[in-house]
């Protein structure tokens, strides 16, 4: 078999793990991909409160689910949770993500590992549970969401920069991997959004990053979101970073 003929067919529902689904960005992802027909697997770590109202959210079938993406035990035991409860993963989105910054000469090496434990590895273990089943079926898709901070300096992101750079290349590595058999492998790149994760950082910082890029306004998770249905239509494009950023990947 070769081109088109090598490839699975689509699902009619598939099923979409979406980790990290009880944040800012993750809850629309999940959102998006339910009113796209997915049956989603809401994954959450320590926001039970904040998945449940994801949830409810959702039109279609879907399931809660738990565990450190960081472990790779859990992550197996999630996967089989998923799969008793809607089957095996279609589409894997790699959303879940810590940020712990500070100048490298006086990080706690142990909260740096835990963010690329959590965003680098933990990504791995995702896929490498959720991709075997894609490669049988000869349709899937992987979208891992990295960050402009991956291509940009920041001062104070060495963990989080590295996280996010290791991320990108482990996307197009899969990416030349998978691609025969129906798989592709992308990466989402929003710019700064204001979520969980940055509605801390100092109003001067905020401001700062807001009169550099092009676009003089941060993007919405809403806006990005909307972009996962690109990733489920295209058969040909894998191994790509669709920034969604205002342009501070240019700047």
């Amino acid at each position: 078999m070769s081109g088109k003929e090598a490839f699975g067919v689509r699902p009619s529902s598939p099923v979409a793990l979406v980790t990290g689904a009880s944040g800012g960005l993750g809850s629309e992802l999940a959102v998006a991909l339910d009113a796209a027909g997915c049956r989603v697997a809401v994954h959450y770590n320590s926001s039970l409160a904040g998945a449940q109202e994801v949830a409810a959210r959702l039109s279609n079938e879907h399931v809660l689910v738990r565990g450190d993406v960081a472990d790779w035990e859990a992550v197996g035991a999630m996967y089989e949770r998923v799969r008793e409860a809607l089957g095996p993963v279609d589409v894997l989105v790699n959303n879940g993500a810590v940020r712990k910054d500070a100048l490298m000469a006086m990080q706690d090496p142990v909260q740096w590992r835990q963010v690329v434990d959590t965003n680098l590895v933990g990504s791995f273990h995702t896929a490498r549970a959720c991709v075997p089943a894609m490669l049988r079926a000869r349709w899937g898709r992987v979208v891992n969401i990295v960050s402009p901070s991956a291509l940009i300096a920041t001062a104070g992101q060495t963990a989080y920069a590295a996280s996010k750079a290791g991320l990108i290349g482990l996307t197009r590595t899969l990416a030349a991997e998978c691609g025969r058999r129906g798989v592709t492998v992308n990466a989402l790149s929003p710019g700064f959004m204001i979520t969980g994760m940055t509605e801390t950082l100092p109003e001067h910082v905020v401001a700062g990053m807001r009169e550099k890029v092009p676009v003089p306004r941060f993007v919405t998770p809403r806006e990005v979101a909307r972009s996962i249905t690109l990733f489920l239509d295209q058969d040909c494009m894998t191994g790509q970073v669709i920034s969604i950023d205002s342009g501070a990947s240019i700047t």
